[in-house]
């Protein structure tokens, strides 16, 4: 990796996180908040509660991530058990660890097809789309459309190989989706039994939503640039928002230090602020208020751009967006 590294505090250098007390808390939290927020429906909590299970949805999201990191144990059997109850419906956990973590790569982020999660397109390919889907993919570069949009295109790209009889060979992959519509399904009969909220209700009006929110954080976290480390952001968020996201925010520390826990986060960050802004090649955001204001209608870049260096080949080491 060609990035430079800021050094971690000395305190956080020689810490055992150990029992990581903090993420055990925020599971209880989050697993507590939900189930309370359920009870608000059942007793009549309506639109409300709806919108706190919404918000809800994606703070379990950036659970997982946490989860997927080693988080609260080192026993990646008992993170996943943690994380697979399908909260926010969408993604299995098998597909979304390894999704993310080959992300992780940073020499490959933003590169169409090798980063699982880009968000741009070679020109080319961008160009073969349709004059109403090019517009879309415009839109999508917006706030406002990054969370009305870009969860349908999200979950279509999920469920689009599910089609092909090839995906299916894989023992792993049918029992991860086995066991995740089973999970699904019993949870969303639990939830209709005990509150009389519709299963349709609980995936339009909580986990879309849910999603569009997570992905919110990402509408500009990476942007196409020569050095790796020039790719990442740091967005220097209010204090909701960096516990929505738990401090991911700081993406620079966090592809810095993957394995560094979300409450030590922010403290790195501080230690080390200008090393972080100036590696970033001063991708620095001032929070998300300013920016999602600012192009809830303008695009903030465009969805097709030259992401690779000339010299590398587009169709090397491609990565699909789904196993």
């Amino acid at each position: 990796m060609t990035r430079p590294l800021p050094a971690l505090p000395d305190d956080l250098m020689r810490r055992n996180f150990g029992f990581e007390w903090p993420t055990w808390l925020l599971i209880v939290a989050v697993y507590g908040s939900w189930l309370a927020s359920l009870t608000w429906y059942a007793r009549g909590g309506s639109w409300g509660a709806l919108a706190a299970l919404a918000v809800i949805a994606a703070w379990y999201m950036s659970l997982q991530h946490e989860l997927v990191h080693y988080h609260p144990t080192r026993q990646a059997w008992l993170n996943r058990c943690l994380g697979l109850l399908p909260v926010a419906v969408w993604y299995p956990f098998d597909v979304y660890r390894r999704s993310h973590l080959a992300h992780h790569r940073d020499e490959l982020l933003t590169y169409p097809g090798q980063d699982p999660e880009s968000n741009y397109l070679d020109p080319a390919d961008y160009q073969q789309h349709s004059a109403p889907m090019r517009a879309l993919l415009v839109v999508q570069r917006t706030s406002l459309g990054r969370f009305l949009i870009t969860p349908a295109f999200a979950v279509f790209h999920l469920l689009w190989p599910l089609r092909q009889a090839a995906y299916w060979r894989s023992a792993a992959l049918r029992w991860t989706w086995l066991q995740h519509l089973a999970l699904l399904v019993l949870m969303l009969w639990a939830i209709h039994v005990w509150t009389g909220m519709p299963p349709l209700t609980y995936l339009l009006c909580v986990a879309y939503p849910g999603l569009g929110l997570a992905m919110v954080r990402s509408l500009y976290e990476h942007r196409p640039a020569d050095l790796p480390a020039h790719r990442i952001v740091v967005n220097e968020a209010a204090w909701p928002w960096r516990l929505l996201f738990l401090n991911n925010n700081y993406h620079a520390v966090h592809h810095a230090h993957p394995n560094l826990p979300w409450y030590a986060i922010a403290k790195a960050y501080a230690a080390q602020r200008e090393a972080y802004v100036q590696g970033t090649g001063g991708f620095l955001v001032p929070g998300y208020g300013r920016l999602l204001l600012r192009h809830a209608f303008k695009p903030i870049d465009h969805p097709a751009q030259e992401t690779r260096p000339p010299a590398s080949p587009a169709s090397a080491a491609t990565v699909n967006k789904q196993p």
